[in-house]
């Protein structure tokens, strides 16, 4: 139940992995019905356009995007490729006389004076992690977006808080739309669109991949696809008030999201579309290799454009390999240990992390910013409490050949 539990949070943030996505989740016959039913090749640091089947650069890219007002950029979280072709795109659009603003799945709205400080530059790199809490409000290694963010600022880009709250998700997953709470509402579009047949079949798929599924009825799936769907729609809708805010001519927003929210337009892009008229457009980075071999091809509603990636065999900056959850007294609680990672044999599901280092570990914000320091090739000390006694594990941060 732990590992189930743990997936399901991993697949509701929209965090499907590239290397998930490759192969399989790439090729389902949904989305777009003129580019349903065929496949294009992708090229490794390409960009095809799905329509055309064109080979295009990134300049060209920009050129075709001229009269598109929402570019949504899909992502794996923890690939340094897929945040490399954001910041080509985000370029490219600046070169072209676009005003582009970057909205994010990274912040939810009460965040948003955090990236003002930001962007704005009244605060340092490390007051943003620090006062905007970036290891707590989102927590992935800022290294893998650091790029973008301070390209972001220096062009005196705005930068959207796209997101709701996590809280605000899971009120809808327990307890549907009537629990959402009244300051969010106002973040949210009038309408959630929750029944897609084919972002059912999506989820689905993605589920199964992850090793999740198991046969799991639609019922079950359904309040997990409403906590999904008010992801997608929150997001859409805070990227495209920012258009309705504006008479610039050349102004776009990108928005960067997993790309599971992104896949064949079934989520952001859907829900946007029953308010927001304006051309939209996705790119979606595609890993050209997995551990199983080559990728050829992918269905050609994918993504409007399809950027090929060389595949990343591990992520560039080192994971444990743990999930974990608040305990009762605020320190973290693994509930999951992913196998052949750092943490296996070593940490255990039910242990509770005290320290990391020299780092005392009282939230999860204290957790990921003390784990933030470590490289491939360290030994992490984690001080962790087992039943009721204390011990010190040393993990070896070692990726699997």
């Amino acid at each position: 139940m732990a590992r189930l539990a743990a997936s399901l949070v991993t697949i509701a943030a929209a965090s499907t992995t590239l290397a998930a996505a490759a192969d399989r989740l790439v090729r389902l016959p949904l989305g777009d019905p003129a580019r349903r039913d065929r496949e294009i090749r992708i090229v490794l640091d390409g960009i095809v356009d799905t329509a055309t089947g064109d080979t295009i650069d990134p300049d060209t890219l920009a050129a075709r995007l001229a009269h598109v007002k929402l570019v949504i950029i899909g992502e794996e979280h923890t690939s340094v490729e897929s945040h490399r072709v954001q910041l080509q795109v985000i370029r490219a659009l600046e070169t072209a006389g676009r005003q582009v603003s970057i909205a994010l799945e990274m912040f939810p709205f009460a965040e948003q004076p955090s990236l003002d400080a930001w962007a704005e530059g009244r605060w340092s790199e490390e007051e943003f992690l620090s006062k905007g809490r970036w290891y707590d409000v989102w927590g992935y290694r800022w290294s893998y977006y650091r790029d973008i963010f301070l390209h972001g600022r220096a062009g005196r880009m705005p930068f959207v808080a796209a997101n709701v709250p996590r809280d605000v998700v899971t009120a809808v997953r327990q307890k549907g739309f009537d629990a959402i709470p009244r300051d969010a509402a106002d973040h949210l579009p009038p309408a959630i669109d929750v029944d897609s047949a084919e972002h059912l079949t999506f989820f689905k798929a993605a589920l199964e991949d992850g090793g999740v599924h198991g046969g799991m009825p639609d019922e079950t799936l359904k309040p997990m696809l409403a906590a999904q769907a008010t992801w997608d729609a929150a997001m859409a809708w805070n990227a495209t008030r920012v258009l309705e805010r504006t008479r610039e001519p050349s102004a776009v927003v990108v928005l960067l999201a997993g790309s599971g929210h992104v896949a064949y337009g079934l989520g952001i892009e859907r829900q946007a579309r029953a308010w927001f008229k304006a051309p939209i457009a996705s790119v979606m980075p595609v890993a050209v290799a997995d551990s199983h071999g080559t990728i050829d091809t992918v269905r050609a509603s994918y993504a409007n454009f399809v950027w090929g990636v060389a595949r990343e065999a591990s992520p560039a900056w080192p994971s444990l390999g743990i999930s974990t959850r608040a305990a009762d007294d605020g320190r973290r609680q693994v509930i999951d240990v992913e196998p052949d990672s750092p943490a296996h044999g070593k940490i255990e599901t039910g242990d509770v992390v005290l320290a990391i280092g020299d780092a005392v570990v009282d939230s999860r914000e204290a957790m990921n910013r003390a784990f933030a320091r470590y490289e491939w090739g360290d030994i992490a000390r984690l001080v962790v409490r087992r039943g009721s006694h204390e011990l010190t594990v040393a993990v070896l941060l070692r990726r699997t050949p």
